[in-house]
């Protein structure tokens, strides 16, 4: 199984991007993971050949299994977002592709008005939207320096989200190895 990340940030270092970075640490084995970095270089869609970032991106979603987006609290989305998403659609990338959808708010309505847009967003593409709101406190740490989830509420939530997009079969080993790998490749 073969998954596409996007963080809905243009900063490396945001909670968003940390998170997806996470993420991608907690998928089961066997699952190989690659984030796609190039939002910033996404200008609106137009008819015609698609920009070689979003080129390369449908590349990568043609051989992927599914996509993770983490996006900010924020009740719109980022322009960037909003672009690659409509390429994405214009092109038909994203029908029947499964996408789980993970927006982190320090207050519950934050979280839940990025994931509605982004559901209408993916939905509306053709996409089978799963995903989950996660609310965290700004107080607590949520990432050890290696970048991993510690705050075991948090990552509790990652993993059922995880489990929804990437069903766990009979006999195969558990999920949430978090120390197991680093991104499988580059999209």
């Amino acid at each position: 199984m073969r998954i596409i990340g996007i963080a809905a940030s243009l900063h490396a270092g945001s909670f968003v991007n940390r998170l997806l970075t996470a993420v991608g640490r907690e998928l089961p084995p066997g699952v190989r993971f690659g984030c796609w970095r190039h939002l910033a270089e996404v200008p609106p869609y137009v008819p015609g050949p698609p920009p070689e970032p979003v080129a390369g991106l449908l590349r990568s979603l043609d051989e992927a299994d599914g996509l993770v987006l983490t996006a900010p609290e924020h009740s719109l989305l980022p322009a960037e977002l909003t672009h690659t998403l409509g390429w994405l659609s214009a092109f038909g990338a994203l029908a029947g592709k499964h996408a789980a959808v993970m927006s982190a708010s320090a207050r519950a309505c934050g979280a839940m008005w990025a994931q509605a847009e982004l559901y209408k967003e993916l939905s509306a593409a053709g996409a089978v939207v799963m995903g989950g709101e996660l609310v965290l406190s700004p107080v607590c740490p949520h990432f050890d320096e290696k970048g991993r989830l510690v705050a075991c509420y948090l990552r509790d939530q990652v993993l059922d989200v995880i489990r929804q997009l990437c069903p766990v079969s009979v006999g195969q080993p558990v999920f949430g190895d978090s120390a197991r790998r680093e991104p499988a490749f580059s999209a």
